[in-house]
């Protein structure tokens, strides 16, 4: 039987083998760090995309009512009978369309200025631990956001009194945010609803109105449904 031979390693081969093995054991450890910062950073950047997203949809629709770009009057005209009763509403679709298309291109306008930021993360929050949680030194993560918005007017009635109606014209922004991260791709949606104008209609229901998104002459016969 042949005996088993043990091969001695120099000092420097030793020295190799120890180095391979700490390699192993350090990028193992820093697979499962990436495993458990995965959610921890898709979290927190969502929320800070989101944060920022509102604000910038705030700012925006507010100064454009503050400018007056978004107004009644300039969306919805009302037609009335010999007595003065009002018995249909009219939207300018052209306006509209209009004011759709210059706020989502000033939302994207000013996401584009924001899109890239860093995101400071406390080594403390990245242990999982509620005591933890927020303490500890910092560690900076560089993230880059980019996306689309949508923005859509609509109406909305409801009863403001005896035999009163208010008319509220809505607008719906949509963003929706791709969020790039060191080796992380995730995404959001950031969806806002903002009363922009409103006006309250004395006397009966009107009998019809026309939808944003339709023809001027596409008219919608609500009736007395119209608050149901």
């Amino acid at each position: 039987m042949d005996r088993l031979r043990y091969v001695r390693l120099s000092k420097g081969q030793r020295w190799a083998v120890w180095m391979t093995l700490i390699g192993i054991v350090l990028l193992a450890l820093l697979i499962l760090l990436l495993a458990h910062l995965r959610p921890v950073l898709t979290s927190m950047a969502s929320a800070r995309v989101s944060n920022s997203v509102n604000r910038i949809v705030a700012a925006a629709v507010e100064e454009a009512i503050q400018r007056g770009d978004i107004n009644y009057e300039a969306f919805v005209t009302f037609e009335k009978d010999a007595t003065g009763r009002v018995t249909a509403l009219r939207s300018n679709v052209a306006e509209v369309n209009r004011m759709q298309s210059a706020i989502s291109e000033e939302i994207l306008r000013r996401l584009s200025e924001v899109s890239t930021s860093e995101l400071r993360i406390p080594i403390g929050t990245l242990t999982g631990s509620a005591l933890l949680s927020g303490r500890g030194p910092y560690i900076t993560v560089r993230m880059q956001a980019v996306g689309s918005a949508s923005a859509v007017f609509r109406n909305e009635f409801s009863a403001a009194g005896i035999n009163q109606t208010r008319h509220q014209i809505l607008l719906e922004v949509d963003v929706y945010m791709s969020i790039l991260l060191p080796g992380i791709r995730t995404s959001t949606t950031v969806a806002n609803e903002i009363a922009v104008a409103e006006t309250v209609i004395v006397g009966s229901v009107p009998e019809s109105y026309t939808y944003f998104s339709a023809a001027p002459e596409d008219m919608i016969d609500y009736g007395a449904n119209i608050l149901d």
